[in-house]
């Protein structure tokens, strides 16, 4: 497993934020034939060699959005109400989702990077990065946004690219 260096990672996505997010667009517009099993293979060798504890940079940077379910869930967890946990924890964002109130996230434990809720943690939370979602192309965006937050995905993304180039 290899650690991750934050810093390095941003500054290799500042660089290549552009043509990695141009290759994707291409995909969106003519998506190889065997797309999705490629994606899969590229998925599975990301995971080989990556740790989220290592990083946990998505719950130091971004915010989940929280379902009724999932207020209900971490609410119960907690011992709270569903009212009182939004007004400490949550706010409504622009598109009218509750996410987080502050970044890092609050359940982030910055010692372990290990999540403070992790068995009743959002559902947003529990399928990141949302490499496996298909069909793919309808979660494009997705990998769009991501890159810049999570190293895995960065890396499934030059992954897929070096396999589209490498003659099978």
């Amino acid at each position: 497993m290899q650690t991750v260096n934050l810093r390095s990672f941003r500054q290799i996505v500042r660089h290549h934020k552009k043509r990695i997010r141009n290759f994707l667009t291409r995909l969106e517009k003519k998506a190889p034939r065997g797309l999705e099993s490629i994606a899969e293979e590229a998925n599975k060798t990301v995971w080989i060699g990556t740790n989220c504890m290592d990083c946990a940079n998505c719950c130091k940077t971004m915010s989940p959005t929280y379902s009724r379910k999932d207020v209900i869930r971490i609410s119960t967890h907690l011992d709270m109400t569903e009212k009182a946990f939004r007004e400490k924890w949550l706010y409504k964002d622009k598109s009218g989702d509750w996410v987080n109130v502050k970044k890092p996230c609050q359940f982030l434990d910055p010692e372990s990077n290990m999540c403070k809720i992790y068995s009743v943690r959002p559902g947003d939370c529990a399928g990141f990065p949302h490499h496996t979602k298909k069909p793919m192309l309808d979660y494009m965006h997705i990998f769009k946004q991501n890159i810049q937050y999570c190293p895995a995905t960065y890396r499934m993304v030059e992954e897929i690219a070096r396999r589209l180039k490498s003659p099978s």
